[in-house]
C-alpha cells in the first residue's frame, strides 16, 4: 500500500512537471509549421521561474479573494489532473476520486478563476469571466455525456476501471466511442482555451476569454494561473489518450511497467500535441457568438454516443 501511495505521489508530481513541457512542444511544432524558429521547448519553465521570482503587485481595489484565488485554482486543477491515471492503474487515488470528482474539481477551479476576474472591477475581467462561465455551462454537460458513455461500458465511474476494462476485454470500435471521442475533443478545445474557441497567444481585449481574467495578476500569482492552465491542457490530453487508447499504461508497479507507461503516455501526448498544433495552424479563431453552436455540436455528439450505447445494450 505504501508503494502504491508513492507511485500516486510520483504521478501527481509528474503531472506538474510535464505540463509546461507539453505546452512548449505545442508551441515549437506550431512555430515550425509556420516556418519560424520558435522558442525552445523548455521556454515555459523559464517563464514560470521568472514569474515566481518577480514581485507581486495587487490592485488597491482587490479583496483577499483575489490573493488566494491563484492558490485555489492551482491546487484544484492539480488534484483534478492527479485523479486521471497517467502511467499506472490501481492507484489509491482511483478509489477516492472518479469522473464526478474530476468534473467537480475543475468546476471549483473555474468558479474561483471567474470570481478573481471580477474581483478587481475592471471591464475586461468581468467580460472574460462572463464568457468563461458561458463556455463552461455549455461544455460541462457535453463532458459528462462523453465520459458517462465510457463509464457505462465499464459499469463504473472510475477512470482506472474504464481503462482496465479496455485493456482486459479488448477495445472494440463502437459507434458510441467515436461520438464520445469527438465530443471530448471539442470540449477539450473549449475548456483549455485553444483555437478555434480562444487563442492563448492573443492579448486583443475584445477576443480574450481566459487571458482577460488574469490581466491583473503579476508575479507568483500569474505563475500559478499559467501553471494551472498548462495542467488543464495536460489533464485533457491524458484523458483523451489514456481513456480511449490505454495501451502501455502500467497494470503493476514494477520498474519496467512504470517506465513503459511513462514512455507510452509521452509518445501519445506528443502525437496529440502535433495534431493540436496542426489544427491551430490551419484553423482560425471563430467569432464568439459561434462558440455556443460549436459546443452544442459537442453536446449532440455526447448525447448520440450515450444513446447509441444504450440502444446497443438493449439490442444485445
Amino acid at each position: 500500500m505504501l508503494s502504491a501511495w508513492l507511485i500516486a505521489l510520483l504521478q501527481a508530481l509528474l503531472c506538474a512537471a510535464l505540463a509546461p513541457l507539453l505546452v512548449g512542444w505545442v508551441r515549437k511544432v506550431k512555430a515550425r509549421l509556420q516556418n519560424r524558429r520558435g522558442a525552445p521547448v523548455l521556454q515555459p519553465y523559464s517563464d514560470l521561474r521568472k514569474l515566481l521570482y518577480k514581485e507581486t503587485r495587487v490592485a488597491h481595489t482587490a479583496s483577499p479573494l483575489f490573493r488566494i484565488a491563484p492558490y485555489i485554482v492551482f491546487v484544484a486543477t492539480w488534484l483534478a489532473a492527479a485523479t486521471v491515471p497517467l502511467i499506472a492503474l490501481d492507484l489509491p487515488t482511483a478509489q477516492i476520486a472518479d469522473i464526478i470528482v474530476l468534473v467537480g474539481l475543475l468546476a471549483l477551479a473555474r468558479f474561483f478563476l471567474a470570481l478573481a476576474g471580477m474581483d478587481v472591477g475592471t471591464a475586461f475581467g468581468g467580460m472574460g469571466a462572463s464568457r468563461e462561465m458561458m463556455v463552461s455551462a455549455l461544455a460541462e454537460p457535453a463532458l459528462l455525456l462523453a465520459v458517462f458513455t465510457l463509464a457505462m461500458t465499464a459499469h463504473s465511474t472510475s477512470l482506472a476501471s474504464v481503462m482496465q476494462h479496455h485493456l482486459t476485454d479488448g477495445f472494440l470500435l463502437r459507434p458510441s466511442y467515436l461520438f464520445a471521442f469527438g465530443a471530448l475533443i471539442l470540449v477539450a478545445l473549449a475548456e483549455c482555451g485553444r483555437i478555434p474557441v480562444d487563442n492563448p497567444a492573443t492579448h486583443l481585449e475584445l477576443t480574450m476569454i481566459h487571458e482577460a481574467m488574469i490581466l491583473e495578476y503579476t508575479g507568483r500569482h500569474l505563475a500559478l494561473m499559467e501553471w494551472a492552465s498548462q495542467l488543464k491542457l495536460l489533464l485533457y490530453g491524458v484523458l483523451v489518450v489514456n481513456a480511449f487508447f490505454p495501451w502501455g499504461v502500467a497494470q503493476d508497479f514494477g520498474p519496467l511497467a512504470l517506465g513503459l507507461g511513462l514512455v507510452s503516455v509521452a509518445l501519445k501526448l506528443g502525437v496529440l500535441a502535433v495534431v493540436l498544433a496542426v489544427g491551430e495552424t490551419v484553423l482560425a479563431k471563430m467569432r464568439l457568438f459561434r462558440v455556443p453552436a460549436f459546443l452544442n455540436l459537442a453536446l449532440l455528439l455526447g448525447l448520440l454516443g450515450l444513446l447509441s450505447h444504450v440502444i446497443l445494450e438493449v439490442g444485445t
